[in-house]
């Protein structure tokens, strides 16, 4: 199965109290290419402290690629369990979530915890998936490099928000 439709590109938004903050039309637009529904699935992400975004077809594909995987490793004594941990954590720890025509998702509890996601969100696409920061996170981040973070910068500024 491959991919014809990739996230790309940057934006920031508001999350209000509630945890409501906006998709951008931009990844909506590679959502709904993929698939029928306007549904997201979240995650945390699997080395960064944010959260990993896709859409449910993508999960086929997640899987397909765990299945490989195993293949490759299947000599290793500990490549099961491994195999079995990994699936947890791709599908056991996850969230679907609907957005409305405008966009809008209600970000759970858990998963506005697990990335750490306070008042803005940073939404980075990243191929396959794309990500959701704490736009502080992003730019104290050690292993992320000092040219994504003059991105997370301009999006700042073009909101009037210098952190």
């Amino acid at each position: 199965m491959a991919l014809d439709h990739l996230f790309q590109g940057s934006a920031l938004n508001a999350v209000d109290a509630k945890g409501r903050v906006s998709i951008p039309a931009f990844l909506r637009t590679v959502i709904e290419r993929r698939g029928e529904t306007r549904t997201i699935v979240l995650a945390k992400h699997e080395s960064f402290p944010c959260l990993s975004a896709y859409d449910p077809a993508y999960a086929a594909l997640k899987h397909s690629k765990l299945e490989r995987l195993l293949e490759k490793e299947e000599t290793s004594p500990q490549a099961q369990l491994e195999y079995q941990q990994r699936n947890l954590m791709a599908f056991a720890a996850t969230e679907e979530v609907p957005y409305d025509s405008s966009g809008r998702i209600v970000l759970p509890p858990m998963m506005r915890r697990k990335g750490q996601i306070d008042d803005l969100a940073l939404f980075l696409g990243a191929g396959e998936t794309f990500q959701i920061w704490n736009p502080g996170e992003f730019l104290t981040d050690p292993n992320v490099p000092d040219d994504m973070k003059d991105i997370a910068r301009f999006r700042l500024e073009e909101k009037g928000l210098g952190r």
